[in-house]
């Protein structure tokens, strides 16, 4: 099967928890199979069976606390 890789930037993630925070909501959205989020990159790393919806994306970083400003 083959996966989707996209990176997102992120803003406000500052710590471990932060990055803790973000992941768990997003490898909430289906099709995600893992995430690893950076805070000292601002940069969330998604890997999904499909393109995952970047609204899907946006919601679950906003329910964490942050704010998606875009594709790195």
């Amino acid at each position: 099967m083959s996966t989707v890789t996209t990176t997102y930037k992120v803003s406000g993630m500052s710590c471990g928890h932060c990055e803790g925070a973000v992941s768990g909501e997003i490898s909430g959205i289906e099709g995600v199979t893992s995430v690893k989020a950076v805070a000292s990159a601002g940069e969330v790393t998604v890997t999904s069976t499909t393109e995952p919806d970047y609204e899907a994306v946006r919601a679950a970083v906003d329910e964490a606390g942050f704010e998606l400003t875009g594709r790195a």
